[in-house]
């Protein structure tokens, strides 16, 4: 069951994946080119944290957003970076691809 640390909502692989098969939500991971070219979600960008003043700007205060990186904490980093400018539908993958349970996709980003 999802709960929250600092402020920031914290899905499981299960869930995330339902939200994913429902639509609900925009998935981002925050990794590096290398990390992501070794094994992503399907269907998901690469967006790399040390850059996110870069891309910021696709997100919207209303998008419902999940991100994801290997462990979880990079992505809790951007999720909090998010919520400080008045995101209020960020969320973070916990435990991050590590946990990650579905399906993978290799290859470099688009």
């Amino acid at each position: 069951m999802a709960f929250e640390h600092e402020g920031i909502l914290q899905y499981s692989a299960d869930e995330l994946k339902q939200l994913l098969a429902e639509g609900k939500v925009r998935v981002i991971d925050v990794r590096t080119p290398e990390e992501y070219a070794d094994g992503h979600i399907p269907g998901v960008p690469l967006r790399p944290m040390q850059v996110v003043e870069s891309w910021a700007h696709e997100i919207r205060p209303d998008d419902a957003v999940v991100f994801v990186c290997r462990s979880g904490r990079r992505s809790q980093t951007v999720a909090k970076w998010f919520w400080d400018r008045g995101f209020r539908q960020v969320a973070n993958l916990y435990g991050g691809m590590l946990a990650w349970n579905g399906e993978v996709e290799r290859g470099a980003a688009p």
